[in-house]
């Protein structure tokens, strides 16, 4: 099981990197290649705020023939419900008020989601503010928590982890100007006892090794690995 793996490093207290695939912009080709460069990576996540090409279900598929480790779903919207891949991240937008994102697309598709055979990761997601306006602000409806507000990120977390969610994602956004602060990765880290997971704008291994050093459990390398595939030598 995918979140085996998850805790299982994490009660190791092994770092963990997870590979972003947008199926938008992937194609076979360009897959193999992405996988061969980033074979250490621990997990990949798929997924995106728009899903403009029906062809997630081509990739997760050409992506499970290319690589062993598990592939998780990381869903824009409920439509991506993919019974090819080990697990979904079920987030909820816990850092906004779009009930939508709360709850309401949750309801909609939980019968297809108990069906797919997916495992399920209750994820609380926190949006922080990258610097610029992002898609996934822009598609939730969502002002982020301001980047020099560690402790709004940090209440947020620890209601996240008190209604039982098992993961925190802190996500700056793609493409994000100015990566989540180490103070607020610390701090949020101190207030919880689940998998931290730490994504958005990070482009090189200084930022990696700093989300890390900062308390990430798990760091999500996403639009860099398009200009940058040796960041996982």
């Amino acid at each position: 099981m995918a979140s085996n793996n998850i805790y299982h490093l994490f009660k190791q207290d092994k770092k963990q990197i997870a590979t972003l695939i947008d199926p938008d912009k992937a194609d076979v080709i360009s897959l193999k290649k992405l996988v061969e460069a980033t074979a250490s990576a621990d997990f990949y996540f798929i997924g995106g705020s728009l899903l403009n090409e029906d062809n997630i279900e081509k990739i997760i598929l050409a992506l499970k023939q290319l690589t062993s480790k598990p592939v998780i779903i990381f869903p824009g919207n409920g439509m991506q419900i993919c019974d090819k891949a080990d697990a979904i991240l079920l987030l909820s937008l816990i850092s906004g008020r779009n009930p939508e994102l709360l709850i309401g697309q949750h309801v909609q598709f939980a019968s297809i989601l108990k069906n797919s055979g997916l495992e399920i990761i209750s994820t609380g997601y926190i949006l922080i503010d990258g610097g610029k306006p992002t898609s996934v602000s822009y598609i939730s409806n969502t002002t982020p928590i301001p980047n020099n507000k560690p402790e709004i990120a940090a209440a947020t977390a620890i209601a996240g982890t008190q209604l039982g969610l098992k993961c925190i994602y802190l996500e700056a956004g793609s493409g994000a100007e100015i990566v989540i602060s180490t103070d607020c990765i610390n701090m949020v880290k101190a207030q919880i006892d689940v998998p931290l997971i730490v994504g958005g704008g990070i482009k090189s291994k200084a930022q990696i090794q700093a989300a890390f050093n900062a308390g990430a459990d798990i760091v999500v390398i996403g639009n860099a690995l398009e200009k940058d595939l040796s960041l996982f030598d």
